[in-house]
């Protein structure tokens, strides 16, 4: 569905896309992981055929998205910083919508009115920022698009809204084989709602897989060893390692197979192999101290 190839972008002296490549399939939901500034709002700007790259190439379904507006036709956009126009309901862009996008469903979009508790005929502008996300989130799904980019798709609305929403959008892709690339910092959610993961840091792409293949690949072992044994578990080197009285906690980057063995050969008095978050996995794979958590001195 989606391939993108060492595109790069900057604006004025900052580069916020270095040689990047990702790659999406039909029809899954891929969540895009990066601190402030990594650069998944350019990327999805770019993605949406808004922002063109100054190298690379980026393709979906085999066609090139910029300036390609029978593709654009195809794809639904929420950018994080919402627009709307000056005085606008949200009838006055219902209609806007439908100029552009042949496959606008009438019939969808007067059923979505049961789900969002909004007056169509209020100026968006006058509604707070939770309901102006929810009438970008009412319009888009009316398109009916192949695409969705969602950047920070949930950010300001309420928990029962926000389970709503992923209801919505996990039905379209059930449904239609909807594609489904999300950019937020609410890492809980994504695990819950996407089967592909990318990691993004300094505008570069640091791995992309599926989820369950990344959650494989990182464990934590909490581990008790014998009196007058060192903590250390041969030939692995952790991630990170931390203790609490005699329990050790390792985050490895390997499998659980691997990280038992090790765990086995201290002989200890006590171990476990857990499983990682995705929110574990984004921090100790960024690690360093860019992103260590830091004490301020006083």
């Amino acid at each position: 569905m989606i391939d993108i190839q060492n595109i790069s972008k900057g604006y004025e002296g900052t580069q916020a896309l270095s040689s990047l490549s990702l790659h999406v399939p039909r029809g899954a939901v891929y969540g895009l992981v990066g601190p402030n500034g990594a650069g998944k709002s350019t990327l999805l700007r770019c993605l949406s055929g808004v922002s063109q790259p100054d190298s690379g190439v980026i393709l979906v379904d085999g066609q090139p998205v910029y300036e390609n507006p029978d593709l654009k036709a195809r794809i639904a956009y929420i950018p994080d910083d919402l627009y709307y126009f000056t005085s606008a309901s949200l009838m006055d862009m219902k209609r806007f919508y439908q100029g552009f996008f042949p496959t606008f469903d009438e019939e969808l979009f007067k059923k979505l009115a049961d789900i969002f508790p909004i007056d169509p005929k209020k100026s968006i502008r006058h509604l707070s920022k939770g309901m102006q996300k929810q009438a970008a989130f009412w319009l888009n799904l009316s398109l009916q698009p192949d695409l969705f980019l969602l950047d920070e798709p949930v950010d300001g609305l309420d928990p029962v809204m926000r389970r709503q929403l992923w209801s919505l959008i996990m039905g379209e892709v059930e449904r239609r084989q909807v594609t489904v690339v999300i950019s937020s910092h609410n890492l809980r959610e994504l695990e819950d709602v996407c089967d592909h993961v990318g990691v993004i840091d300094h505008g570069k792409m640091l791995l992309e897989r599926a989820l369950s293949q990344l959650q494989e690949d990182f464990v934590k072992v909490q581990i008790v060893f014998p009196p007058e044994s060192a903590p250390v578990l041969p030939q692995v080197t952790p991630l990170h390692h931390s203790s609490t009285g005699r329990v050790h906690t390792f985050i490895l980057k390997c499998g659980a197979q691997a990280a038992e063995q090790a765990a086995r050969a201290c002989q200890p008095v006590f171990y476990d192999i857990l499983p990682l978050t995705l929110e574990e996995i984004f921090i100790y794979e960024l690690g360093g101290a860019d992103y260590a958590v830091k004490e301020l001195v006083l």
